[in-house]
């Protein structure tokens, strides 16, 4: 009788020593993967700290008015005779800005995204794709310069507004910032079809555009949802545009060319100058705390919309 490993000469070699490794390799690249998903919730949970660490001192003293910090409209830091410290203004700024850049950016941006997916060929959909692209590279801060001296004039003429850094230029610029995520992330979740829905559309007589009302979008429901919240998520976090383009004025808007102030604005615009230690330093941390608490409330309402999506 002679040995299997001898009669048989894939058995010999370093063949177990291989699988040794591979085994060893798939468990060191599982740790890092974990490791790498753990660290991303570490990394949110040290900004919190680190932001709430600066403003706890005055959120737990005893001349600081929490209701007032978040339901007053009067913001004095600097004050002499009495300072007041209220977020109401800047927040409803936040929330008038957003929504205007929204009520323009989904409609044009899902638009745009059906139509490169579905309507466009080939050349012409490299071709808008390669200007969208652009447009998400400009920063912010070149935005920020369009609104001030190019739609300020613009909305000045057509509006006969006595200033054009307002509510509405704030909106436009931050609409224009948005749109190119709705768009990539939109058509990204079109394609994400199978094309084998489109042929059954179009095997039942069904037309171009029934295909998309009745088919693609129920079916890219989800994707085209994280794409409306992701733009909104840029357009929350968006600082030095909004600072530029919306006037930097305290006080609740009334009209579209009404002034306004962001939360965000704020804080670029009156870190620099606030004394480190003091009360005006320490609500403007604060202030980063009540912004990080509606980012996480934003996207907390939206998964929670997108799972019940899900379950329908």
């Amino acid at each position: 009788m002679t040995d299997p490993a001898l009669s048989n000469p894939r058995t010999v070699g370093p063949r177990p020593r291989r699988r040794a490794w591979a085994v060893i390799g798939e468990r060191a690249l599982e740790t890092v993967i974990r490791a790498s998903g753990v660290s991303a919730i570490l990394f949110v949970l040290a900004i919190f700290f680190f932001v709430f660490r600066e403003a706890a001192p005055v959120l737990f003293s005893d001349d600081f008015n929490f209701l007032e910090f978040l339901f007053s409209a009067q913001w004095y830091p600097t004050s002499d005779i009495n300072v007041r410290y209220g977020t109401w203004a800047l927040t409803v700024g936040s929330f008038s800005v957003t929504a205007l850049a929204m009520v323009l950016a989904v409609p044009f941006g899902l638009g745009a995204a059906i139509y490169i997916s579905e309507f466009s060929g080939p050349r012409q959909r490299e071709t808008l794709k390669i200007t969208i692209e652009l447009l998400a590279a400009i920063p912010s801060v070149v935005w920020g310069f369009i609104g001030l001296t190019v739609m300020s004039r613009i909305i000045v003429a057509l509006t006969g507004a006595p200033v054009g850094v307002n509510l509405l230029n704030g909106g436009l610029i931050l609409a224009l910032m948005s749109v190119p995520i709705i768009v990539s992330i939109g058509e990204d979740a079109l394609k994400a079809v199978p094309d084998s829905y489109r042929e059954a559309a179009q095997a039942l007589g069904a037309t171009r555009w029934q295909i998309v009302f009745r088919v693609l979008l129920p079916a890219a429901r989800n994707g085209l949802l994280a794409a409306v919240l992701l733009g909104v998520g840029r357009a929350v976090g968006e600082t030095m545009a909004v600072l530029m383009a919306t006037g930097h004025a305290v006080h609740l808007p009334h009209s579209l060319v009404d002034s306004v102030r962001t939360l965000t604005a704020n804080i670029a615009a009156e870190l620099g100058e606030a004394p480190v230690g003091s009360s005006h330093y320490q609500v403007l941390f604060l202030t980063g705390v009540l912004l990080f608490c509606i980012t996480f409330a934003v996207n907390l309402t939206a998964d929670l919309v997108i799972r019940g999506v899900r379950r329908k």
